[in-house]
């Protein structure tokens, strides 16, 4: 029972980021289970069935907000879903000790750029509803984002929502919605490919898997309501740090780096970190205050006119009876 509320708790996180920035609800819960000694097929393979039910809510909630775009979302999630089912194919057949490597390493790599976008390159705004994206460029973005985010544990937001944000052509809100909604499809093809590669195997984390749905499911309405109030490039930096540093010490672990290389390298990523921490946090009220002289400059404008007209309304002083 305990094990299954502390599931539900880290699922609320991962599904309240995963909401917030349109990413990272597999890359932070498959770094939580992997750094906690579960396998990193059972870990991927547990994240991406309980996101069966996490993007299905998730889908829902934003489809209520009207961020999607339902073109998008099949161009994008199909060719996503055939990537993920060979990604768990491939990390199906690897053994633990050979893929909690490459596993720690596509994660590492994935908190770096979340990082980097987050904290050096915001995302661009675009006030576009509908995404311009043809399926020449969504299908091998799809293809590539699902493969990596099924041999990796995580890695279907980063990508894809990072790339469209960056394209500015596409509304923020519709790039979340619609990226989050075509998850689904994803989720359920990797968690089809986890069961033809791990058999009965498949259910041994049925625990983790529930508790991770539970709390996904809870924090989902919550989550799509939070997104255009949460300062993406503080979060988004946050969450890329807790990644990064995650992950380099099940590296360290793995390579057998310890003693004052490991105590270094430790204090290198959390300085890195907080510097950036800093530049997002500054960049954020600086976007804060620009929104808010935005809207005293309108105000002033709107007011304007309508003293303007009060004036001309007001008797002459100089006027005889």
């Amino acid at each position: 029972m305990f094990k299954l509320l502390i599931f539900t708790l880290v699922g609320v996180g991962a599904q309240l980021v995963d909401g917030a920035l349109g990413m990272a609800f597999g890359v932070t819960a498959t770094t939580l289970l992997v750094f906690s000694g579960v396998g990193p097929a059972h870990a991927s393979a547990a994240v991406h069935f309980a996101e069966v039910g996490t993007t299905l809510a998730s889908g829902a909630s934003h489809w209520r907000f009207r961020n999607i775009d339902w073109s998008l979302v099949l161009r994008l999630g199909v060719p996503g879903a055939i990537g993920a089912f060979l990604g768990a194919t491939v990390l199906s057949q690897l053994s633990t000790a050979a893929a909690v490597p490459v596993t720690s390493t596509i994660l590492l790599a994935i908190g770096v750029y979340v990082l980097l976008r987050f904290s050096i390159r915001p995302p661009a705004l675009n006030d576009a509803r509908t995404s311009p994206h043809t399926a020449k460029f969504l299908s091998p973005l799809g293809l590539f984002g699902g493969f990596i985010d099924a041999s990796g544990g995580g890695g279907w937001g980063p990508i894809t929502t990072s790339t469209l944000l960056s394209r500015g052509k596409t509304a923020p809100r519709t790039v979340i919605g619609s990226v989050s909604a075509s998850e689904f499809l994803v989720s359920a093809a990797a968690s089809i490919g986890f069961i033809f590669g791990l058999g009965s195997d498949f259910f041994d984390n049925i625990p983790i898997i529930a508790g991770l749905a539970l709390g996904g499911i809870i924090a989902a309405p919550v989550a799509a309501w939070l997104v255009s109030r949460v300062p993406a490039t503080l979060l988004g930096t946050g969450v890329g740090g807790i990644i990064i540093i995650t992950n380099a010490q099940k590296l360290f672990k793995t390579f057998d780096v310890t003693g004052a290389v490991a105590a270094l390298g430790y204090v290198a990523l959390v300085a890195v970190w907080a510097g950036l921490l800093v530049v997002a946090w500054r960049r954020s009220r600086l976007s804060a205050a620009e929104a808010a002289g935005d809207l005293h400059r309108i105000d002033a404008e709107i007011d304007a006119p309508n003293e303007a007209d009060a004036q001309s309304l007001e008797p002459s002083t100089g006027e005889k009876a």
